[in-house]
């Protein structure tokens, strides 16, 4: 299997994370980093196995692509089923899925949102908003106060149990800060989360 993919990317570090808790080795799968500031991503030859660019896709070894981190993350969680970090059972599967969600749509669209925007990174390949930017750098920024509130009764982000939800958040944390976007010393219930996932051997993957 290959893994295309890039290091300073949020997503592609949600997959490599995901497999890090699966116990896969990194060994076992060519991992091909892309230079996203050259544009390698939408190369001709890479838009064959993902015809929107974006970042990670896994190739199988039958040739199939599989693009976005969640689909992949799937892929993984039915190959290595154990642990289970998407749920077991339909109530457990259900809320996981629904916070996992809140974490992509309510924080890392936005956080990406506001990088994009108003850095401008890939003003040559997109129409960028500073507005928008600033827009999406305010939801983001609310969802640290959101967290801090729902962590005060829960250790993790779906509850008990570590899932992919924490993932989403971890590396929507870690990426925020290129928009300046960092726990604050208010939110002590979002940094005992944070520290406690960071420790973690899977956040360095």
């Amino acid at each position: 299997m290959k893994l295309y993919q890039s290091d300073r990317a949020p997503n592609p570090r949600r997959v490599r994370v995901f497999m890090a808790e699966k116990g896969i080795d990194f060994n076992d799968i060519e991992i091909i980093d892309l230079d996203l500031v050259a544009a390698e991503n939408l190369s001709d030859e890479y838009k064959r196995k993902n015809p929107l660019g974006g970042v990670p896709t896994l190739e199988l070894d039958n040739g199939v692509c599989i693009a976005e981190s969640m689909a992949i993350s799937r892929y993984f969680e039915e190959t290595h089923p154990e642990p289970p970090l998407m749920g077991t059972g339909a109530e457990d599967k259900a809320i996981i899925e629904m916070w996992n969600r809140r974490m992509e749509l309510n924080f890392l669209f936005p956080v990406a949102m506001a990088f994009r925007n108003i850095t401008g990174a890939f003003a040559d390949r997109e129409k960028c908003s500073q507005e928008f930017g600033e827009i999406s750098l305010e939801r983001a920024g609310k969802m640290f106060g959101f967290l801090n509130e729902h962590l005060a009764n829960n250790e993790y982000i779906a509850g008990d149990s570590y899932s992919v939800a924490d993932i989403t958040a971890l590396c929507t944390v870690d990426f925020a800060r290129v928009v300046k976007l960092r726990i604050g010393e208010d939110h002590t219930h979002l940094k005992r989360w944070h520290d406690a996932v960071s420790a973690r051997a899977s956040a360095k993957a």
